[in-house]
């Protein structure tokens, strides 16, 4: 629930649930669903990256477009560059997630699929809450945190421009920009274990 509500937020949408637990922002709402998701979807996102991308953006953005745009929902940019890349990127999911040994660190994992989700912006719409649950979908299935308990993305809503100006230097392309990236979520991968810790600390007091 944190995650998806930061996530929102991060995406101009709001941060909190009403009173009465009534959702009528379509970011927010969008976010809670995907965030519902993320458990039966790992499987997919495993084996079949795209596809579990494709219902990412179904859920995220189902309240975003009208009933005759609805068929769109699902469907990246015709482009071939988005294409080209997203191929590539669903390749080195499904070759890291098959390999017991796992070849690249968790956390450069989930920071290339993030990073390169919120480049490519496929989808065009809710791209960044797309990327942010992929990105917690590739640390769990990673298995740096197997059960989801650690909220990076409050990190990236407490930091917002740090958050888009290393997202920037990713998309540039250049070793610094990529290294600065990486080196951006592992803090917030460590902020968001903070998080976790202090979620369960108020539950357990």
């Amino acid at each position: 629930m944190r995650a998806a509500r930061a996530s929102a937020a991060v995406a101009g949408g709001a941060a909190e649930i009403p009173e009465g637990g009534e959702v009528s922002d379509p970011l927010l709402a969008g976010s809670l669903r995907v965030a519902e998701a993320i458990g039966p979807l790992l499987p997919t996102w495993q084996r079949a990256p795209l596809q579990a991308l494709a219902r990412l953006h179904v859920l995220a953005a189902a309240d975003l477009v009208g009933e005759h745009e609805q068929e769109r929902l699902g469907r990246p940019r015709a482009d071939e560059e988005v294409s080209s890349r997203l191929d590539l990127l669903a390749r080195m999911v499904t070759e890291v997630s098959g390999n017991a040994q796992g070849t690249i660190p968790g956390p450069v994992q989930a920071a290339v699929v993030h990073g390169e989700l919120l480049a490519l912006a496929p989808f065009g719409e809710v791209d960044g809450i797309i990327a942010r649950a992929a990105s917690r979908m590739t640390v769990i299935a990673s298995g740096l945190d197997p059960k989801g308990l650690v909220v990076p993305e409050v990190a990236h809503f407490r930091r917002q421009e740090e958050y888009a100006s290393a997202a920037r230097g990713f998309a540039s392309g250049g070793s610094e920009g990529v290294s600065s990236w990486i080196e951006y979520c592992c803090k917030a991968l460590e902020t968001g274990s903070r998080e976790a810790k202090s979620i369960a600390d108020s539950v357990q007091g």
